[in-house]
Formats: C-alpha cells, structure tokens, sequence
C-alpha cells in the first residue's frame, strides 16, 4: 500500500464527509420556512415561529463557518506537516512510546480545543443570549473548560498508556485486551456516571417529599419499576433547555430531572416524560444500547489490529516516522465513513426505540400529557417542527416532533 494513495484517500473522506454534511444542512435550511403542520398549530404563535425560525437560520450560518474551518485546519494540519511538527516535537521530549503518544495526543486535543474556543464562546455568549437560553457566566464556561481538559488528560491519558502497554506485549492481539478495558470502562460510567462525573459540573440533589414526588413513586410502583433514586440537576445553572435522564442499571438506577423541566411542565406531563423514560429500561433499550456500542467497538478495535502496524497509515499524515499515536490519526480518518454507516443504524434503531418508549409511556399512563411536554420543550427549545426527511435520516436520534404526536394519538 502506498502512503501516497492513502494520503489521497485520507483528502477524500474528508472532504467528501463535508460535502455531504453541508448538503444535508443545506437541504434542511431550505425548510425553516415551510408551513407548521397542522398538529402542531398551536406549539407557536407567528411571533414565536418567527423567532424559532431565526434561531434556526443564525444556527445554521453558524455551522457552516465552523464547519469550513474545521476542514481547513485539519487540511492544512495535513498538507503543511502539522502532525509532523507535533510528532517532532513528542518524540523530543522522550524515548518512550506511551509518553510520546500522551504529548501528541495531548497537544493535538488540547490546542484543537483552544483553536475553538472562540466558537464555543460565541455560541454561548451571543447566539444563545440573543434568544434567552445562556444562563452561563463566563466564570463557569472558563472553569468548565479547566474541568474537561482535567478528565481527558486523567481518564484520556490513563486509557491510551494501557492500550499502548496493551500493544507493546500482546502485538496484534492488544485489540482483545483494549476490548475489555473498553467494555468494563463502559459498563463502570454507566453506573456511576451521575455519582462520579456529574457532580464535577453540576448540583444534584434529591427531589424534595411533595405531590410531584408521590406522583411518580405510585407510577413506579404501579408498573413495578424499583426506583429508590430520583434526582434534581441545577441546569439552569448554564442554560433555560429542559431535559431529564435515566442513567445506570440494577441498584445504581435513577432518574434526573432538571430545574427547569420542573419549572417548565405540569406534573401529570413530567411523570409522562419519566414514563417514556422508565419505557426505555423496560423495553431493554439501555441493554441494547451498551452492548451495541461494546459490539462496534470491538469491530473497530478489530479493523484497527490489522492496519496499525501498516508503516503507510503513519505516513501519510506527513510524519517522519511511523508510530502507534500517528496511525491512530490516520486510521481514525480512514474508519470514518464505516463509523457514519453505523451511526446512521444507531440513529435508526434509536427512532424506533423512541416510538416504543412513547407507546410504553401511553399506555401505562396516558398520551395527552406526554404529547403537551413533547410541545412544551419543542417551544421553550424553539428545535425545528420541519426537518428535511434526508437530514433526519442522517442525524436525528429521535424522530421529529410531529411524528412522534402522530404516533401518540394513533
């Protein structure tokens, strides 16, 4: 194989992935402005649709900048021998191929990061805040900044020197060993993800004893969900969007409201949220998920094994020398378009999991308020009511709002 031909190769996965990325957002663009469906009338007023459509369209302009200069930094990272100046640099400061990896990697992830910080600031600081939702201080979105580089160099770092270690005394078979400590890693944060990470960045504290609490207890009861954990997130601490969760499994459950979903719904619509919710665990979707992801992981960690001794995958970043951290790099590029494809079966899967969850929340509950929260949060979240089908086939995880109405009054 020729580092030339992968060099190319390389050129033509990513610009063809932003061809069509910017094609999909394109075609999605051109329906910001098409007529509410009649089921959902009465999510906006004009005033309110006008808006909507506003965030929309600054959102999408948005995109498309940060989106070409992504691909013009990584292209001229490619072009002009900036994984070579890096590598130069790692292996410079030692002899040894895990703390050269962790220097490489780290420079890489942590500079790319602070290349766009601006972006990000100007996400949260200005379109955010010109439609209401930023409830971000500037204190916070820096700390928080501090906080997730922390964690990648201590949980990053910390999984690269073993997958390295893994490599340097199993060979080609460390995908095996880098396969289980992937699955026990996935399988540890998903049980205490809230417990351990969480609250690095956010309050969490039980819901107080009240109505709201006894209302969902007798419906955990009634369907027999065990459910001794139900948690408040400060979220407005950063933004007005709502949301809840379900994290964990077996005696680590629980279920996590934000502050401002309480503050948005009615009662009777946040117990239908959480029913829609505990529909999930019932319908084993969180199973189905975890060893879906474990499953491609060793698929990926299986592809990876057979190229990563390739010299040419190195190469045909720019570096002088081949080495595990640089065909990491290029092998990443290359597994992309397969990554895309199983993503587009994820988001698949994900669509219908949604509309079981939905029936499981109607009828052990009720629709009506499951369908007036789904418009409630659409409406205090001003997302998008026409999608173009194409762009939700290759990017929405749920289906779209007036979908899942449809299916809820069916």
């Amino acid at each position: 194989m020729d580092n030339t031909i992968v060099f190319y190769s390389i050129l033509f996965i990513l610009i063809g992935e932003f061809i069509l990325a910017t094609v999909m957002n394109y075609l999605n663009a051109k329906r910001f402005k098409d007529p509410v469906p009649a089921d959902l009338n009465d999510v906006y007023n004009a005033e309110e649709y006008e808006k909507s459509q506003a965030y929309k369209l600054i959102n999408y302009k948005f995109g498309v900048f940060t989106s070409i200069f992504s691909l013009l930094l990584i292209l001229a990272f490619l072009i002009f021998g900036g994984f070579a100046y890096v590598d130069n640099i790692a292996q410079n400061q030692s002899d040894n191929i895990v703390i050269q990896a962790l220097i490489f990697f780290g420079i890489i992830i942590i500079g790319s990061d602070v290349l766009t910080i601006p972006f990000s600031y100007y996400q949260t600081f200005v379109i955010e805040e010109k439609f209401g939702f930023n409830k971000t201080t500037k204190a916070t979105f820096f700390l928080d900044k501090l906080k997730q580089w922390a964690m990648t160099i201590i949980m990053g770092g910390g999984i690269l020197s073993l997958v390295i270690w893994f490599f340097q005394w199993a060979g080609t078979n460390f995908w095996l060993y880098t396969w289980a400590l992937v699955a026990v890693f996935t399988l540890f944060m998903n049980l205490f993800y809230s417990k351990l990470i969480v609250p690095i960045f956010n309050k969490q504290e039980p819901l107080e004893d009240g109505t709201l609490k006894k209302k969902i207890e007798n419906y955990a009861a009634q369907v027999g969900f065990n459910l001794q954990n139900i948690f408040v997130i400060n979220g407005s601490k950063r933004s007005t969007k709502a949301n809840a969760y379900f994290s964990g499994f077996g005696k680590e459950k629980r279920v996590t409201l934000y502050d401002t979903l309480i503050n948005d719904l009615e009662e009777e619509e946040i117990v239908a949220v959480l029913a829609h919710e505990i529909g999930h665990y019932k319908r084993k979707h969180i199973i189905y998920n975890l060893v879906t992801s474990i499953l491609l992981t060793g698929l990926m960690l299986l592809i990876l094994s057979l190229f990563i001794n390739n010299p040419e995958i190195s190469l045909a970043i720019g570096v002088e020398r081949p080495s595990f951290h640089a065909a990491l790099i290029g092998f990443g590029i290359l597994y992309s378009p397969i990554s895309e494809i199983t993503g587009l079966l994820m988001n698949y899967f994900s669509r219908k999991f949604e509309y079981q969850a939905d029936d499981y929340a109607k009828n052990t509950y009720a629709a009506l308020p499951l369908v007036t929260s789904l418009k409630k949060l659409s409406k205090n979240s001003l997302s998008n009511l026409t999608p173009h089908p194409a762009y939700v086939f290759m990017h929405y995880s749920h289906p779209p709002l007036i979908d899942r109405i449809r299916n809820l009054k069916a």
